[in-house]
């Protein structure tokens, strides 16, 4: 892993999933939210949840999801055109009704079309399927217990050490999509907050993931294949990156192995520096 870090003058983060990879305040997210579910419709909500978390419902993470409609869409993750789209219960559509819905390019705004990146998300969709109209109190108020005293985050062993080192001969950026406060609170929890030269919150990726590749490419007078992108959402962080021609990291725990010369896959950034 260090030698396909070698050649690379910068690196760029994503933060959730992938600088601490706990996953325990996307169930306390859920919990809020199931609050706010109908009572007579809170256990189809637990048990559709739970399904999304084991991989066995139709709602999973890499695939998009359109709130007004209650279509989940899969999408090819280089290009993001729709290959397939599927009511809630797995009934797929046809072409012709795919055709007549989806004749622009989809944009991605967190509100109506969402893109199911990271755990974040999974909870988020099962509470628009059932009618919650306010999701963000629940967030902000997820957000307020992970700096409480009943929340820990995990500390990725060999992560702090690794980015010192990585810090010395190359330029290290966060690009996240969460905003400059949770980015604050959470490097010092991780104990990063040292680490990086430049922090683009609130990044609206996978949208302007390419848009700021780019800038950072001009920014720090790079070449693409002397970037390297790490992240664990393939639409948000990778595939902007390969089809840029840099180089990517991908962090999922159970995907299989698509090494290439532009690619390498990890089930943790523990593995970076192993």
């Amino acid at each position: 892993m260090r030698s396909f870090l070698e050649a690379a003058k910068l690196v760029v983060f994503d933060l959730d999933g992938t600088l601490y990879e706990d996953t325990d305040h996307f169930d306390y997210y859920a919990e809020l939210l199931k609050q706010e579910v109908t009572p007579n419709e809170q256990a189809s909500y637990q048990q559709d949840y739970e399904e999304m978390k084991a991989g066995k419902h139709i709602v999973q993470i890499g695939k998009a999801y359109d709130v007004e409609n209650d279509y989940v869409l899969t999408l090819d993750p280089m290009t993001l055109k729709i290959t397939e789209v599927y009511k809630w219960d797995g009934q797929q559509i046809s072409q012709d009704e795919i055709d007549r819905l989806y004749q622009k390019p989809l944009q991605f705004n967190f509100e109506d079309m969402i893109a199911i990146g990271d755990g974040w998300w999974l909870p988020f969709v099962a509470a628009k399927h059932y009618g919650v109209k306010d999701t963000y109190t629940s967030y902000n108020k997820t957000k307020e217990y992970m700096v409480t005293e009943n929340f820990e985050l995990t500390k990725t062993p060999g992560l702090k050490n690794g980015l010192v080192e990585l810090k010395e001969s190359k330029k290290l950026v966060l690009c996240t999509n969460s905003d400059i406060d949770d980015v604050g609170r959470l490097l010092k929890e991780l104990e990063l907050d040292t680490i990086f030269e430049h922090i683009l919150p609130s990044s609206m990726k996978p949208t302007n993931t390419e848009s700021h590749f780019k800038k950072l490419l001009e920014q720090y007078e790079c070449q693409p294949h002397e970037v390297v992108s790490i992240g664990d959402n393939f639409i948000n962080e990778i595939a902007p990156a390969l089809k840029l021609g840099m180089r990517a990291v991908y962090i999922h725990p159970t995907h299989e192995s698509e090494d290439q010369e532009q690619l390498m896959v990890v089930p943790t950034l523990a593995n970076v520096w192993s």
